[in-house]
């Protein structure tokens, strides 16, 4: 059983982070924000996946005076990413950001964060602070070095050192982030401040890569903080369709048996009795699972021989054969369909299981 490291708990918009409440599921658009059909038809996508806040790139003025529009046309609390320029920062909470990221190391000086730290009050936007690795301040460099697993004094004092700066300011609604590239560099950095502050922690991998190594990377790190009750919002980034971040975060948080988000598929690697496109009809009937809510366990298998016994736990499943394929429900044969149909028969039966189980 996993114990929750206790935090402050934390508002952004109508999500409760920190304390007790469920680890938040985030992710950002990868949009020019200015461009709001566009941005806005990626958080509905988002959204519809499961995504519980949404950050998003603000470069300049332009994106930041479209923050409004976004806020106003979606349902989940939108962030504002700034970085060096503290009147975009100022001007992204005018325009409805529900909370902000920022390294106040970078905004250029302690006059520019308390005008950033004065907007955050009178608008009640908390602040997560974030540090990268790349990002750290050089005179914590030359006294710690760069951070390494051995080693990640620098990335935690830069952090601490910028909690500080805002405390010392007045306001305290912040979450804290310490990202590295590195898996155990993230790891240790994340496990001793926790030990140091009892502020919410968001977790993630900066610069994890595409979907395979982006997955493994952030899935080794973020399992072994999850698992020891550490993190209160994460992100799985990853260099694709942001949408795939959130397939592989719920993953990640049933795997934990943290949270549950629609059904589990399971399905088998293919052998040599395997007579149908698995790969193809796997990659479909996961598709399909996404957009369901009710938490099933779902199988896809090769062959009708071996199908059913090895999936038994399944709450409903497919396996293929030769011209013909059967659905079956707990290792059960329900049906035999032929092979052009198998699909379209699957897909309606999940739905129907979905329908039945909202009922009751």
């Amino acid at each position: 059983m996993i114990i929750r490291r206790q935090t402050r708990e934390l508002c952004i918009g109508t999500v409760r982070i920190g304390n007790n409440n469920p680890v938040a599921v985030q992710s950002m658009t990868n949009t020019d924000t200015r461009d709001v059909a566009v941005t806005l038809a990626q958080i509905e996508r988002l959204t519809a996946a499961g995504c519980e806040l949404v950050r998003v790139a603000v470069p300049d003025l332009e994106a930041a005076t479209a923050l409004r529009a976004i806020r106003d046309a979606i349902s989940i609390p939108l962030i504002a990413d700034i970085h060096f320029d503290s009147r975009l920062a100022v001007a992204a909470m005018e325009n409805g950001a529900q909370a902000i990221r920022i390294n106040p190391g970078n905004l250029g000086g302690s006059d520019k964060l308390a005008r950033v730290v004065a907007a955050a009050k009178l608008h009640r936007v908390p602040i997560r602070v974030g540090v990268n690795s790349g990002s750290i301040e050089k005179d914590l460099l030359k006294t710690y070095g760069y951070p390494t697993p051995e080693n990640p004094q620098s990335l935690i004092e830069s952090a601490l050192r910028n909690i500080r700066l805002i405390e010392n300011l007045g306001f305290q609604e912040m979450k804290i982030s310490i990202k590295s590239s590195d898996v155990l560099t993230t790891v240790n950095s994340y496990q001793m401040l926790s030990s140091l502050t009892d502020y919410p922690l968001h977790l993630g991998v900066t610069e994890a890569g595409g979907l395979i190594a982006g997955t493994v990377k952030s899935s080794v790190a973020l399992g072994i903080l999850l698992s020891q009750g550490i993190g209160d919002t994460f992100r799985i980034s990853l260099t694709r369709d942001p949408v795939e971040e959130i397939r592989v975060a719920f993953e990640l948080l049933r795997s934990l048996k943290i949270r549950e988000r629609g059904p589990e598929l399971i399905s088998c690697p293919t052998c040599g009795r395997t007579r149908i496109d698995l790969f193809s009809l796997a990659e479909k009937v996961e598709q399909y699972v996404q957009t369901m809510k009710t938490p099933l366990k779902v199988a896809v298998m090769g062959c009708a021989v071996n199908g059913p016994g090895e999936a038994r736990e399944a709450d409903i499943g497919i396996a293929g054969g030769h011209g013909v394929g059967i659905i079956f429900k707990k290792g059960e044969v329900y049906k035999k369909v032929p092979e052009e149909e198998l699909l379209e028969v699957f897909l309606a039966e999940l739905q129907a299981m979905e329908n039945e189980r909202q009922k009751s």
